[in-house]
């Protein structure tokens, strides 16, 4: 059964007053955040947008 939750980024001013993002699974539990504070807010919805468009991306895993 679906509990109407979808997964969401959330875009924010942090306490130096720069743009941030973090990423929210339909759980609510906060599962990526933005490397690098963002001066203007385009830029940091213009990360979002690298990250939605690297689904295809290749997966490492380090041992």
């Amino acid at each position: 059964m679906s509990t109407g939750k979808a997964a969401k980024y959330k875009v924010y001013k942090d306490h130096r007053n720069e743009w941030r993002w973090t990423f929210h699974a339909a759980n609510g539990e906060a599962i990526a955040v933005s490397s690098e504070g963002y001066t203007a807010e385009r830029d940091c919805l213009h990360g979002i947008a690298l990250m939605k468009s690297s689904n295809d991306a290749v997966v490492l895993v380090e041992e």
